[in-house]
């Protein structure tokens, strides 16, 4: 604890606010500039906040253009704040209201897994976003969030009970998609925690260096379902149980090598690693170059199977290792993202699009995933449509049909 006279020296919420408004009021009465332009009169809001990054238009296999992002939220009174609704606007057009459980589904806490619509006294949440706008339909080039918040505390004069605000404007990316080969071949991979639900991969903002990063923002794991669209057959603590496992990783573009890490050992399937330092979370990985600040992660891979050394120019295409379950992983897949620098963990997820594959089938919903882990076929989503798809991005619970060198 700090001793008791830096205590005192540190002023609350209120004393702050108060001293803001008394500058404000004392100052020189100066004219404007003739070319200003009058803003919108200052507000005390219970919420500051920021987006963690600009949001990256993506096409999907749904037919929709999907910009997914995060609001970093933190409560600046000494009680709670409760957010009632959030509104995604672009200009007078609404794009996304989300309210009571729907907000509360979307939102969490620094530090906690539990769904929360509550930020406490000072208290930090990220609500992750999901705007999606119907092919055709034009992308917003700018974002602003309105939120209403309830106040336990109320500052008299300054904050009331019930406030709207706005917070955290964005401008949205101007850059585009990379566009890729598949990294897999065959039918029935299934894309699992990808985008742009709460799957563990969107929910994973890491910590790193002072800062938050959200490297998985569209990460897929990658695992092939067998035709009865089981996960294994057998003993589920072997990873040759798995039909896929050392499954050919092949390159997704053209480009150099970055890094190369071929030195950890499997794990055992079903159970889940504990104690693995932040370097080891990727197992046996790959980081490629693909240009225009774009790298792919191919991660997890079989212990002893990598073909590439760093520095190595590849071709898409290329086979470069063996699927495996090395690192933070409890079954045989292939971890596969794009970020926006070369540490696997310390940058921020791009989106991209896959040139041509098949679309076959829809897990029917994320509980169908978790039968696959006791033994039993994940439900498909009753009359799919299955089709060939171009320069889109899969989804999350997608089963696809690739062939290298579409």
């Amino acid at each position: 604890m700090p001793p008791p006279a830096l205590v005192r020296r540190v002023p609350t919420v209120l004393a702050v606010l108060t001293a803001i408004t008394m500058l404000a009021a004392c100052s020189s009465g100066s004219k404007p500039e003739p070319t200003a332009k009058p803003g919108p009169p200052p507000m005390a809001t219970p919420l500051i906040g920021t987006a963690i990054a600009e949001p990256v238009p993506v096409p999907a296999t749904d037919g929709r253009t999907h910009l997914a992002y995060e609001l970093q939220l933190t409560n600046v009174l000494g009680g709670n704040a409760t957010l009632d609704s959030l509104t995604v606007s672009t200009g007078d057009r609404k794009l996304l209201t989300l309210s009571g459980d729907n907000l509360k589904y979307w939102t969490r806490t620094l530090g906690s897994p539990t769904p929360t619509n509550v930020l406490g006294p000072g208290q930090t949440g990220l609500v992750w976003l999901d705007v999606a706008v119907d092919g055709g339909a034009q992308v917003p080039t700018d974002l602003t969030h309105s939120v209403h918040v309830k106040v336990a505390k109320p500052l008299p004069g300054l904050v009331g009970a019930d406030v709207t605000q706005d917070v955290a404007p964005v401008t949205v990316s101007t850059r585009k998609p990379v566009s890729i080969s598949p990294p897999l071949d065959g039918p029935n991979w299934l894309n699992g925690n990808g985008c742009c639900d709460m799957s563990a991969h969107r929910m994973a903002a890491n910590p790193i260096n002072g800062k938050i990063f959200v490297s998985e923002r569209f990460a897929i794991d990658y695992v092939q379902l067998a035709g009865d669209f089981r996960l294994f057959t057998g003993d589920p603590t072997k990873p040759e149980s798995y039909p896929y496992f050392g499954a050919p990783i092949h390159a997704v573009g053209d480009g150099k090598v970055v890094t190369v890490v071929d030195n950890l050992p499997e794990q055992t399937p079903t159970k889940t690693p504990s104690g693995l330092p932040l370097d080891q979370y990727a197992g046996n990985h790959i980081v490629q170059d693909l240009g225009d600040g774009n790298f792919a992660l191919y991660a997890h891979l079989k212990p002893g199977s990598i073909t590439v050394k760093a520095g190595d120019e590849l071709k898409s295409g290329q086979s470069i290792a063996a699927l495996g379950n090395s690192g933070n992983s409890d079954a045989p897949h292939l971890h596969f993202h794009v970020i926006d620098g070369p540490d696997p963990l310390a940058a921020n997820g791009l989106p991209f699009v896959i040139k041509s594959f098949r679309l076959d089938q829809r897990v029917a919903s994320p509980q169908g995933i978790d039968r696959l882990f006791t033994g039993q076929p994940a439900p498909m989503q009753p009359g799919f449509a299955a089709r060939d798809v171009t320069e889109v991005s899969p989804l999350d619970l997608d089963l696809m049909n690739y062939s290298v060198g579409q």
